[in-house]
């Protein structure tokens, strides 16, 4: 492996597993979990992931992985997942996902800016902030985060009456 750390090695190995189940890999994690370790792997794809992809890319995972001695032979627990809401937008393909949630972004000029995503495309995002759309590019962003609402502004609009 050289100097390539456990992780790395681990990405990969099982970037292409993922990739080829049509899903992206967005993270692992090794946790210690008491005698036994915790590799989770968090993936996702456009459209969002179903409890039937995750059940196929962990059976890819596994039988990568039993293929392989990146985890030793001590016992581990594989867990696959996709990211939750809090999961920081960083990739272009983070916010395309996002598409009409409302996120706070954070610029490379310490600025934050609050809006609902109205568009996106491969150099960076429009957000409806307060009603006129910002164009923030991807390169001006550390990162993003979808705000959790519990009253969608499409259910407020069109209820009086």
């Amino acid at each position: 492996m050289g100097s390539a750390s456990p992780r790395d090695h681990l990405i990969k190995l099982l970037e292409p597993v993922v990739s080829a189940e049509g899903l992206d890999l967005e993270d692992i994690t090794v946790t210690q979990a008491g005698k036994r370790r915790l590799l989770r792997v968090i993936v996702d794809r456009d459209g969002g992931v179903s409890l039937d992809d995750v059940a196929e890319v962990s059976q890819a995972v596994s039988t990568a992985l039993d293929g392989d001695d990146s985890m030793g032979q001590s016992a581990y627990t594989l867990e696959v997942s996709s990211p939750g809401v809090d999961r920081p937008l960083t990739e272009p393909r983070h916010w395309r996902r996002a598409a009409k949630r409302l996120v706070k972004a954070e610029t490379k000029d310490g600025a934050v800016v609050e809006g609902r995503i109205v568009a996106t495309d491969e150099a960076g995002v429009d957000l409806d902030v307060e009603g006129s759309v910002r164009r923030l590019d991807y390169e001006d962003l550390t990162r993003g985060r979808v705000q959790v609402e519990f009253r969608r502004i499409d259910d407020v609009d069109g209820d009086e009456g």
